[in-house]
């Protein structure tokens, strides 16, 4: 009966896994057959520059997810950490690299507050994060002075920026390298460190990794940290691919990323989950997207079936949690 247990996790992550593999290929094909020009080297492009920023910030929204949590902030923290690199750049006058800098810190700092504000004051993770995406979303356009702010295009001094975070000289997409770099890095701390350790068994029962001896706040701190963290690498990648950063916007783009998270074998009751799963959601988002376009779909249309599909993965996620529950009873 313990073995039967033990071979429960893998055997429903793998299932899972599989499914969003197959997912993938279906909707890959499907839009290929019907839609316009989908099967093409500049649509695969296309799907690559979206799968950048979403990609960044769904890494990160993996490790809170796991241990039971959720931010909602990740999107807006984005935008507001790239107008206020943004700012530093065009209107204070800092060199680009010290510009980035700043982007990172700022992203970190407001996952430190998530991570405060869930783990000291013991607030509800989507009531904090959501306060800290209202926040963000007012900060950055307080800063910025409601203006547009400009990264510099290649055409610029500057231009090395592109190069090195979108696309070289040649065309090559280097944000792809950036993704699989930090897929890399996300994939061994989740599996091969402590932190990993903890943020799975957080996740699966808190109250026990408390009594355990394990400094439960600590380390709930530390994966809110790497989802702000996580979130200004998508502001840097997200101002390299599209130059301008405007105020008051980035709010509903967390859901695609939570998504491609929960379709990637994640569960939103936690202590289950895997970076190369969340990978898969994230191309079948940005797939997903580029297909819709594809077939001449207005963006309404696009926003209708991207909610579609976050409800369809919430769903999912219910019913698998549920069937886990049932065989767990049963043993």
């Amino acid at each position: 009966m313990q073995k039967e247990n033990k071979l429960i996790k893998p055997i429903r992550k793998g299932h899972q896994q599989l499914f969003a593999i197959g997912t993938l290929v279906v909707l890959y094909v499907f839009f290929a057959i019907f839609g316009n020009n989908f099967f093409s080297s500049a649509t695969l492009v296309n799907i690559l520059d979206c799968s950048y920023y979403i990609g960044f910030l769904a890494i990160g929204v993996t490790f809170v997810i796991i241990t039971g949590g959720i931010d909602l902030s990740i999107s807006t923290v984005m935008m507001c950490a790239a107008l206020i690199g943004g700012v530093a750049y065009n209107i204070w006058h800092w060199p680009i690299a010290l510009s980035l800098v700043l982007v990172m810190v700022t992203s970190t700092l407001f996952g430190l507050l998530n991570g405060l504000m869930v783990a000291k004051l013991k607030l509800p993770p989507f009531i904090a994060t959501l306060g800290t995406q209202m926040v963000t979303l007012g900060f950055g356009a307080i800063v910025s002075k409601v203006m547009t702010m400009r990264y510099p295009t290649v055409t610029d001094p500057d231009g090395w920026f592109k190069f090195v975070f979108y696309k070289t000289p040649a065309g090559f997409p280097i944000g792809t390298v950036w993704l699989g770099v930090f897929f890399v890095i996300s994939y061994v701390v989740l599996n091969k460190t402590r932190l990993g350790r903890y943020t799975f068994a957080i996740g699966s029962n808190e109250e026990a990794t408390r009594l355990s001896g394990v400094k439960v706040d600590k380390w709930k701190i530390c994966v809110y940290v790497i989802s702000g963290f996580f979130a200004g690498l998508a502001a840097i990648v997200y101002a390299a691919a599209y130059t301008s950063i405007i105020p008051s916007t980035g709010n509903g783009i967390e859901t695609n990323a939570i998504a491609a998270v929960v379709i990637g074998g994640t569960s939103m009751a936690g202590g289950i989950g895997t970076i190369s799963g969340t990978l898969i959601g994230v191309f079948i988002m940005s797939v997903l997207k580029q297909g819709l376009m594809s077939m001449n779909l207005q963006g309404q249309w696009q926003t209708f079936f991207s909610g579609i599909v976050v409800i369809f993965a919430v769903w999912m996620d219910t019913y698998r949690n549920k069937k886990a529950n049932e065989v767990k009873k049963a043993n």
